[in-house]
């Protein structure tokens, strides 16, 4: 969850949510997933097929970059790599674990890969290292993950 977008489409998406659900607009935070083009745009591509319902950047990444935890019922823009707007996600659950009691029903709600806890703990594994780099923390074995389970409430609509 990196990169906050700047692109039209993340205004343009808020709008007609807001309009179709009769609220007051508002322009809603936007990100995208992981910390590369592929795997972002595939993570995307699997929120936007109902696969991929939850992700886990670490405690300590929110704590490196003085960023408020997520919140049941926080409304998010899911964008590309680019910053295009996508989606808009609404969280249902927020439960921070150690890394290594993540559960297999939970890596399975991650929808990434075969869909197995073993491929869940080589690919975050990987990822909180690059996530991490530039911050006074290490990966350990125990360390905090921010477990956000979500749902998708509005896509956008076909161009």
């Amino acid at each position: 969850m990196v990169k906050p977008s700047q692109d039209p489409s993340v205004a343009l998406i808020c709008q007609r949510y807001f309009s179709e659900h009769n609220l007051p607009n508002k322009y809603l935070a936007s990100w995208h997933f992981c910390d590369n083009e592929q795997d972002a745009n595939t993570c995307l591509a699997l929120v936007l097929a109902g696969t991929k319902k939850a992700t886990s950047p670490s405690l300590w990444w929110y704590e490196a970059n003085n960023e408020a935890l997520p919140e049941e019922g926080d409304l998010n823009v899911v964008t590309n790599f680019q910053g295009q707007a996508f989606c808009i996600i609404k969280t249902t659950k927020v439960t921070i674990m150690p890394f290594n009691q993540i559960s297999e029903a939970y890596a399975y709600k991650e929808g990434e890969g075969d869909k197995s806890l073993a491929y869940w703990k080589r690919v975050h594994w990987a990822y909180y290292h690059r996530e991490l780099a530039d911050t006074d923390f290490v990966p350990e074995c125990d360390m905090p993950i921010v477990c956000e389970e979500f749902e998708v409430v509005f896509v956008k609509e076909a161009s």
